[in-house]
Formats: C-alpha cells, sequence, structure tokens
C-alpha cells in the first residue's frame, strides 16, 4: 500500500500572531524509507549526522546547492506536496468564522458564496492596520485569540470591548456584529468547546485533500511525532472510519469526499525514518523561503530556487491577495458553508 511521509514546521498552537513564526506548513511525500535512504546517501554521502535536519544542514553555504538538487529529484520524481499559510492571514479567516459569519448567517445570507471570507480576511491583513487604528487592530486580535481559547464571559467581553476601541465604522461588514450588537450567534460560536485557533488540524486536512486526489486506491500516512499531530489522530480516525458518501467543492481546486480513501494515520519517530526527515528537508526549505521573501530573514536557501522547483499543483498556499476578481473566480460555486456543517453535524460533537 502506497505511504506518504509528513513533517511540519512552525507549529506554536493556538497562537498565531507569534511574530517570530509568521509561515506554518507541512510537505508530505509518497516515497519508500529505502529510496529516501538512497537519496540522501547518494546527496550527502559525507553525512556523520543520526538524522538529516533542514535547520543543521542549510547553516552550511556548502550543502546548499545539495539541498536544493536533493529537492528537485523529490518533486520531479515522487509524488509531493507542501503547504503554507500565512498564520496572521488564517487567524483572520477564523475571526470570519467564527465572530463574523454566524451574524449573516442568522439573517439568511451565505457569507462564503464565491469565496467572500476570503476577500474579506484578506482586505482586513492589508488595510486593517491603517484603517481600524494598528494598535487597536492588533489588541482586537489577540483578543480574539484568546477568547477562544480561554471561552469565559470575561474574554467574549473584552474581545467585544476591543472591536468597539477599534475604528470599526471603517469596515462594518467585518466589525459590526461584535461592536454593535455584541452578536449573541458569534458569541456563541466562539464558545463552542472544540473551536480552537490552532492550525495544525488546518494544515493536515489540506494535505489530505491533495493526496486524496494524487492516488488511486487506498494509502496510509506516517508523520513524526509531535504532541500538536498526535492530538489530532482520532479525529482523523473518525475521518477516516466515515463511511457516509458525500462530496463537496470548494475552490477551482479542492474538494473533498467522503469515505477517504486513507485507510490510517500513525505516527513514528524522525530519526528512525529516512522519509520523514525528507518531509523535513521540504517543509523547512518551504517555511523559510518564505521568510526571507517577505524580509523576516535574509540568510538560507535561495528563494527563487526554492519556489521554482515546484510544479502548481504541488504546493499549496494560504496567502492573502487583493485580486479580490481572482479570489471570485477562484471560489466560485464553493460549498464552504455546506462544509463547514456537515462537519460541525459529524465530527465535533
Amino acid at each position: 500500500m502506497e505511504c506518504f511521509r509528513i513533517d511540519e514546521s512552525g507549529y506554536t498552537g493556538f497562537d498565531l500572531l507569534n511574530p517570530a513564526q509568521r509561515f506554518q506548513g507541512a510537505s508530505t511525500i509518497a516515497i519508500s524509507n529505502e529510496d529516501a535512504r538512497r537519496l540522501i546517501r547518494e546527496h550527502f554521502p559525507k553525512l556523520q549526522a543520526a538524522e538529516l535536519k533542514y535547520r543543521s544542514l542549510v547553516r552550511r553555504p556548502g550543502n546548499h546547492p545539495r539541498l536544493l538538487a536533493l529537492q528537485r529529484d523529490l518533486l520531479t520524481n515522487y509524488k509531493c506536496v507542501t503547504y503554507v499559510c500565512d498564520k496572521r492571514y488564517l487567524l483572520l479567516l477564523m475571526f470570519m468564522d467564527y465572530a463574523v459569519e454566524p451574524f449573516y448567517y442568522e439573517r439568511g445570507m451565505n457569507f462564503y458564496e464565491d469565496g467572500q471570507n476570503y476577500a474579506l480576511a484578506s482586505l482586513l491583513y492589508y488595510a486593517g492596520p491603517t484603517q481600524l487604528g494598528r494598535e487597536a487592530f492588533d489588541k482586537l486580535l489577540a483578543a480574539f485569540q484568546h477568547a477562544v481559547k480561554d471561552k469565559s464571559l470575561a474574554a467574549l467581553g473584552a474581545l467585544v470591548s476591543a472591536a468597539r476601541k477599534t475604528r470599526w465604522r471603517e469596515l462594518p461588514e467585518a466589525l459590526g456584529p461584535l461592536a454593535v450588537d455584541a452578536c449573541p450567534e458569534c458569541l456563541s460560536a466562539i464558545a463552542t468547546p472544540g473551536v480552537s485557533t490552532d492550525a495544525a488540524l488546518v494544515v493536515l486536512q489540506s494535505l489530505v485533500s491533495r493526496m486524496e486526489v494524487m492516488v488511486d486506491g487506498p494509502y496510509r500516512v506516517e508523520h513524526d511525532q509531535s504532541k500538536n499531530l498526535l492530538t489530532y489522530n482520532t479525529l482523523l480516525q473518525r475521518y477516516i472510519d466515515h463511511d457516509q458518501q458525500i462530496e463537496f467543492h470548494q475552490s477551482e481546486i479542492a474538494s473533498i469526499k467522503f469515505p477517504l480513501k486513507l485507510t490510517s494515520v500513525t505516527q513514528v519517530d524522525s530519526k528512525d525514518s529516512p522519509a520523514v526527515q525528507l518531509a523535513d528537508v521540504m517543509i523547512g526549505a518551504a517555511i523559510e523561503a518564505g521568510n526571507i521573501l517577505t524580509g523576516q530573514r535574509t540568510a538560507g536557501l535561495d528563494a527563487e530556487a526554492v519556489m521554482s522547483l515546484y510544479a502548481d499543483h504541488q504546493l499549496i498556499h494560504m496567502l492573502p491577495s487583493i485580486d479580490f476578481a481572482e479570489q471570485q473566480r477562484f471560489r466560485k460555486g464553493t460549498q464552504a458553508a455546506e462544509v463547514i456543517n456537515y462537519f460541525a453535524a459529524h465530527f465535533h460533537k
């Protein structure tokens, strides 16, 4: 049975505002440990360490050509997908889901139609600091993140207060539900058990949706041992066990269909899995490229060279965009509302 190996980078738990970790992501590769071991020997014949780690290798400029050549081999000859998201943007999308959409839902409006939530989150990402007041906007996002985690009446009240302290009248479509009415449906959604700003499951689900397209039959997944991914094994197993036949369209290239072809998800020690080590190299390079391209860092692999290795279907990115016409075209006919309702009904009880 085909096996995909996964590793991730940039995880900061519920805190999506960590300035030192702007991006989060994961890579998955369908490769055997035998092939992985062979590639490591070919590209790093003098490697003395017990484990191939991107962070250790990239420190030496002499390793940079080898790291690029290794990734070129993987992306050319194996099924690979990398997912990268801007965590601040993802937090804004979550704000749309819980602090805005319930208001419109109660009034019979499909807030997700043609990706309106993505467009409004992008607008907030770029214009929010200027339109709403930079300090007030930052405090609003911090208050939202805290309210989702804490779920207390005090935290919810602090969120409403933070919304009212912004120049919310500049963007009432996004902040009005909290600032004007302290929308009870929105506050209830935020306080719902299981609702979280932890992005790990979003990342993993995105990879699963793409892996489902890349395989013709049953497959399994192995990923590195980490506390955050262990947390979701039970939920992922519920996805695997879900046998109702249904399919949802989410964007021009993304859909999800049950039952999944995925049969199992297990954790392994990366020291014992050369294939997982290669996934570490892939995601490490992609995250670093994102940081370099946005000016967060200056040293590392040539970011443009890293990105040029990827074909369009091999890279999933969750990044803000003010090309609203393209956003609308890309997400036209999305069933995002149906997906959220279905997942809430079947997986988050």
